[in-house]
């Protein structure tokens, strides 16, 4: 069963989305300069992160309970403790993406600056150029191999980093993939060719494994592992969903409908999953239909 829940004003574009462990649905409203919490069946409140242009766009939910979210739009980062109370830390260079890192730290991806940046417990952010001028790193998250992982949309690759700094990029086949969402599971990293209409899957060491859509024009865009060894993915040009199994084949795609613009994907422990669509709304399709 697929249940939609308005979010926000209307143009307020429900963006990125990530669950934390109580089941409550983080969602950013990319247009409204705001955060919305949303509990499963109930109603979303609103966090407004006191600027309408910040264009809050990535977000994520760190160990202790508290979200991170990037503010591209001016140049910031912030945290919003489980009692709502918030802290915002400047950064440079357009974040984008953003993970909690495996000693708590948080990471992101600094668009402007091809860079990716390490944000301290102190709020103290550090940038570390990434090897490739013009990359545009975009998401990032905390790989099976304990680095964190990320995607290097216009320069084809992915990149790792490790606690050092040290960078370390792994080309892909196709110069013109364009990779966009990244997300692990225990054992290898599931990312989006939204270039190319494909999803990959990489287990550190090895090369690489690539699987077609069976629309190459869908424009795949975020993905999350889907805890039995799969992954799902978001379908931004074709308004749907799709799931794919640990062997990379196509087993379901939810049409959610033309013009939608479905981004974020997220997977709540119970296996719901749940996507925001940037024309207003969060599906969430129930962990009965999911594989």
């Amino acid at each position: 069963m697929i249940t939609r829940t308005a979010v926000g004003a209307p143009g307020a574009g429900p963006y990125a989305v990530a669950v934390d462990a109580s089941g409550v649905a983080w969602i950013t409203l990319v247009h409204a300069g705001q955060v919305a919490g949303l509990p499963r069946g109930g109603e979303a409140t609103l966090h407004d992160l006191g600027n309408p242009a910040c264009r809050p766009s990535l977000l994520a939910v760190g160990p202790d309970g508290a979200v991170w979210v990037t503010r591209g739009g001016d140049d910031r980062i912030d945290r919003i403790d489980p009692d709502g109370a918030r802290r915002s830390f400047p950064v440079t260079g357009g974040p984008y993406g953003i993970a909690a890192g495996p000693d708590g730290t948080v990471w992101f991806t600094a668009i402007g600056a091809d860079a990716v940046g390490r944000l301290a417990p102190d709020g103290q952010a550090t940038l570390t150029p990434v090897p490739e001028a013009g990359g545009m790193p975009a998401m990032i998250t905390a790989g099976p191999d304990g680095a964190m992982w990320f995607t290097l949309n216009r320069a084809a690759a992915l990149g790792r980093v490790d606690a050092t700094g040290e960078i370390t990029l792994h080309p892909l086949p196709d110069p013109a993939c364009g990779p966009v969402g990244i997300a692990a599971d225990g054992e290898a990293l599931w990312f989006a060719e939204i270039g190319a209409g494909r999803v990959g899957r990489l287990v550190p060491g090895e090369p690489p494994q690539e699987f077609d859509l069976p629309d190459r024009a869908a424009r795949p865009h975020a993905v999350a592992p889907d805890g039995a060894g799969g992954c799902w993915v978001t379908l931004w040009a074709a308004g749907a969903l799709a799931h794919l199994d640990a062997h990379g084949t196509v087993t379901a795609v939810h049409d959610l409908g033309e013009g939608t613009e479905p981004h974020g994907v997220a997977v709540a422990a119970d296996g719901a999953v749940l996507v925001a669509l940037e024309t207003g709304h969060v599906v969430t399709l129930a962990p009965a239909t999911a594989p």
